[in-house]
């Protein structure tokens, strides 16, 4: 609970200085930077967090890492999450949907929709899906690798995943 709080409070005051845009700049190819500046700013800043404690992890670990994989996964793993599809308050209706009351989230989540449930509705339908979102979007322009990653960081550790994945869910998780 406390780290839906503190998650929270980032997206409030999230604030993406000069020096983090010529970080992300620098750290992922041209071609993806169109995707990264479509988040929600509150996405960026959480993704800036989680490539910063991806890399301290991978530090820390003992594991043979390609830092520079981990680090385009870290910031690129939300791109399935434009702005407007799933905003601050938002991602909070959904959070919220999916841990009390998830049966009925899962017949509300649909792309796009129609009628009163249409903005609520894809809402959730990004939360639930936006890790195959931002790969099919990451494939598009030729990253596959982290595509292929990214696609499967919700999805639970199995026997025989790249220790990319193992840091970025844990880098996820913490933030």
């Amino acid at each position: 609970m406390m780290q839906r709080v503190r998650q929270f409070y980032r997206a409030m005051t999230a604030d993406i200085t000069p020096a983090d845009r010529a970080f992300v700049d620098k750290s992922i190819p041209k071609a993806a930077q169109p995707l990264f500046y479509a988040m929600h700013p509150a996405d960026q800043y959480h993704a800036l967090h989680v490539a910063r404690t991806a890399l301290a992890l991978a530090d820390m670990s003992d594991l043979t890492v390609d830092r520079s994989m981990l680090l385009r996964c870290a910031l690129l793993h939300d791109v399935g999450r434009v702005r407007g599809d799933l905003d601050v308050w938002g991602k909070v209706f959904t959070v919220l949907m999916d841990r009390f009351l998830p049966r009925l989230a899962e017949k509300l989540a649909c792309p796009g929709g129609q009628g009163l449930w249409s903005k609520p509705g894809h809402a959730i339908y990004v939360y639930y899906h936006h890790a195959e979102i931002g790969a099919a979007k990451l494939r598009a322009i030729g990253l596959t690798g982290e595509a292929a990653l990214i696609a499967r960081h919700h999805q639970p550790p199995a026997a025989g995943d790249a220790p990319e994945l193992c840091l970025l869910r844990e880098a996820d998780e913490r933030n």
